[in-house]
Order: structure tokens, then sequence, then C-alpha cells
């Protein structure tokens, strides 16, 4: 069965006419059949308008269309936020120290590099550190 689309118009003027009829002692079968429309949509649509006045509806429809509108506006510019966050900690944090390398604090690592305190460690050689040279 084709899918047809009413307009909130048509569908208050099918719901006050369903409202009529019941009033009258039809039931809600033979008038959604008379209308042309299924029941299930018959109950929804009362859920969705029921008591509601035509420019209540094209209230309601306007209002919806502005909230999704403004909901894409507030992702957008929230995904924008994380991105340039992300971006920012990445620009400040301190560059990684090399895998054998840890951070000296103060004291010689001897690895011949500049360590993060900014000195200039030389090489750690035995010869070098043994107690027969400090003498």
């Amino acid at each position: 069965m084709a899918r047809k689309i009413y307009t909130p118009e048509q569908m208050i003027g099918m719901l006050r006419e369903a409202e009529v009829r019941l009033s009258q002692g039809d039931k809600i079968g033979s008038i959604c059949r008379s209308v042309g429309i299924s029941e299930q949509s018959y109950y929804r649509w009362r859920r969705e308008y029921g008591g509601l006045k035509v420019n209540q509806a094209k209230r309601l429809k306007d209002l919806e269309k502005e909230n999704q509108r403004l909901r894409k506006a507030v992702s957008d510019l929230t995904l924008d936020a994380l991105i340039l966050g992300r971006l920012l900690r990445e620009s400040t944090e301190p560059p990684a120290t090399s895998a054998g390398h840890q951070s000296c604090a103060g004291s010689d690592c001897g690895i011949g590099t500049p360590c993060l305190s900014g000195r200039w460690l030389a090489p750690l050689d035995p010869a070098e550190t043994s107690p027969a040279r400090h003498r």
C-alpha cells in the first residue's frame, strides 16, 4: 500500500471528523476506513495533534524544525570545540622521552645528550666513575 503524506491541517480535519462520528456512535474501525487511514495512524495523530487547532499545529511544526536546526548547529560547534581542544593539548604537551632515557630530574643519566633539565650529560664510562680515579 502506498504511503500518503498528510499535512497537519489535513490530519486535524480528519481527527475532528472522527470525533464527530465517534460522538454519533460509530466505531473507530469504520471511521478510519471511511476516512482512508489506518487505526494506528488515527491513534498516533490523536496523540500528537489531539486538541490542537490548525494554527497551533503549524506553530508546533515550525518549532520542531527550528529545534532540529539549532541542535545541528550546537553539535557542529561542539565538534569544532573538541577538535580545537585536542589540537591545543597536543601542541602544549612536552615532547615524549626516548625509550631508553628517563627523566633525570637533575641527576646524571649518562647517555651523552642534553637532559630535560637543560644540562649536557657526558656518556657514562666505567673508567671515569671508578673510585680509583677520584683519589
